[in-house]
């Protein structure tokens, strides 16, 4: 970690750009989870835990309800009384797939990964676009550049988080 201020530090256009670009995602990335709400007619915060829990089933990697709370910003106690209202509601499915029975597998139920696939089909036309259409070097610079950018905010997240306990 360095000492120098971000508030005062003369960042160059291009990282000035690069900050209100991500910040421009995250506007838009939340306005494409709003509309995922409404079309599934869930709140906001189940949606995204929703769409969070179909996307780590569709990579092949599902989510516990302790990484989907950590995902999603939420304590495990919050997180557990949402994926109770999606249980209840027929969205969501867990499962105990690991050989340690205590650990429980969150899975999509499949009327509602189908729903929200066709969210994504018309959603995600212009994502899927751009993805489609850039270079393989251009995605592998974004990939790296996000890696980093991400791991610094884990390890700010981790720092305050260890500040806080310590206080």
């Amino acid at each position: 970690m360095t000492d120098a201020d971000p508030l005062v530090e003369a960042w160059s256009a291009a990282q000035v750009e690069v900050m209100h670009g991500l910040r421009d995602w995250v506007v838009g990335f939340t306005a494409l989870n709003q509309h995922l709400a409404e079309w599934l007619r869930l709140p906001a915060s189940d949606a995204n835990a929703l769409g969070q829990i179909i996307w780590a089933a569709e990579s092949g990697a599902p989510l516990s309800p302790v990484r989907l709370a950590r995902q999603i910003g939420m304590t495990t106690g919050a997180t557990t009384i949402l994926l109770n209202r999606l249980e209840a509601a027929g969205h969501l499915v867990r499962s105990r797939e690991s050989a340690d029975r205590r650990r429980v597998t969150l899975r999509p139920a499949p009327a509602s990964r189908e729903h929200a696939r066709g969210f994504l089909a018309v959603a995600g036309a212009e994502i899927a676009d751009v993805l489609r259409t850039t270079s393989p070097a251009e995605l592998r610079t974004v990939v790296a550049f996000l890696g980093r950018i991400t791991g610094a905010a884990a390890a700010a997240d981790h720092r305050l988080s260890a500040d806080a306990a310590s206080t």
